[in-house]
């Protein structure tokens, strides 16, 4: 589980820490940064997936995702007694996401290139990356440290080199593998690389969800949902079959969903009572439909260490609100959840939910802020070198 995530210099997120726990639940008015946190989690996954570098060139390169205001906001500035305006830089722009973990924490620091003739000036390069021993960073505690193309171990009291010249492109998960020298890169990449976002299931006429499709055992469905009715019946198979009962039952009352397997490819049966045929995927309405979707996603057979939600209220009706908050609530007995979401009926709904950690974001000064986090209360982080 991420007990502390930190980002640093990334649009809006000009220094935001934030301690989690099982299920995290972000609120905030519009433009608060709530999407940037999304994103800037998003980016961090795409580091155990080889794909950081690509990731940024899309958001415009890394220039464009850097904080737009001053290096410091004084205190005269947010009085109003000078303007806000910028000053020679003191240190160097970079743009670091990290996070702590139970067993290992790991941190990334991405900046400019420095100026050259290549077609490719524009990649960022990894300046630093690093992984510790426990949820506080303490040099004793670093086991693998990156400066620029310089990966070390540490082994016992002393530092193996294990390259010199890595491509400042690369992550130290695309480059280590070894399972003996160095377990803590190999079980962090396998971590990393098993979270799951859900932020755009489709649910138009044409939408794969809705039409008979291929399956194939499916312990985690697709982000975009193609493979429902194989997550469901992958479910029914070895997963937890009364839970998903209770799941439709809670939401329509009465209603039961079943898995039509024609030569080997699977339809959507939906029995609502009253009715004297069932439906198929085609005629659920996008309500429906997306619910089912969070069905599927949320009594996985597989948990992952992380699960992301973003606005999963998005086309349900206000009836299917509670039942969608017990089945996240659920979810969160067995892994991490967060939820991105406007809508206060989902947000009230969790927050019953005593072990819920609620956190209300807002926006002072152009930066992204934790309403009611003060300096008393902001969980402890350090950085292994702000200068990298």
């Amino acid at each position: 589980m991420i007990s502390t995530l930190s980002i640093a210099n990334y649009r809006s997120l000009l220094n935001l820490i934030i301690q989690l726990g099982n299920l995290n639940v972000i609120t905030g008015a519009n433009a608060s940064g709530k999407s940037n946190l999304y994103k800037a989690l998003r980016l961090l996954a795409e580091t155990a997936q080889g794909g950081v570098i690509r990731a940024l060139a899309k958001e415009g390169g890394l220039e464009s995702t850097f904080w737009a205001g001053p290096e410091k906001i004084s205190e005269k500035m947010k009085t109003g007694e000078t303007p806000i305006e910028g000053g020679l830089r003191k240190k160097a722009s970079r743009l670091r996401l990290g996070f702590s973990g139970n067993e290992f924490s790991y941190s990334i620091s991405l900046g400019l290139p420095t100026p050259s003739s290549s077609a490719f000036s524009l990649d960022p390069e990894i300046k630093q990356e690093c992984i510790w021993y426990g949820d506080t960073y303490r040099h004793s505690s670093l086991l693998i440290n990156r400066e620029g193309g310089v990966i070390k171990a540490r082994s016992d009291r002393n530092w193996n080199i294990l390259t010199k010249n890595t491509n400042n492109f690369e992550s130290i998960f695309s480059i280590i593998s070894d399972p003996v020298l160095t377990p803590e890169v190999v079980v962090l990449r396998e971590e990393i690389r098993n979270w799951r976002f859900y932020d755009h299931f489709r649910t138009d006429s044409e939408a794969p969800a809705r039409l008979p499709q291929l399956g194939t055992r499916t312990p985690a469905l697709h982000h975009d949902g193609r493979d429902l009715a194989a997550a469901i019946q992958t479910i029914i198979e070895i997963g937890d079959q009364s839970a998903l009962n209770l799941a439709i039952s809670d939401a329509f009352p009465g209603a039961k969903l079943t898995i039509e397997n024609t030569d080997g490819h699977f339809t959507i049966r939906f029995h609502q009572e009253g009715l004297l045929r069932s439906l198929t995927g085609l005629e659920l309405s996008d309500g429906t439909l997306r619910y089912l979707l969070w069905v599927a996603a949320l009594l996985t057979p597989r948990p992952p260490p992380l699960m992301i939600l973003n606005e999963p209220e998005t086309s349900l009706h206000p009836d299917l609100i509670p039942a969608l908050a017990r089945l996240i609530t659920k979810a969160a007995d067995t892994t991490q959840v967060w939820i991105v979401s406007h809508s206060k009926e989902l947000i009230d709904s969790l927050e019953q939910n005593n072990s819920c950690n609620s956190i209300k974001l807002t926006k002072e000064f152009g930066q992204t802020k934790i309403i009611g986090q003060n300096l008393l209360n902001t969980p402890s982080w350090h950085w292994p070198d702000k200068n990298k």
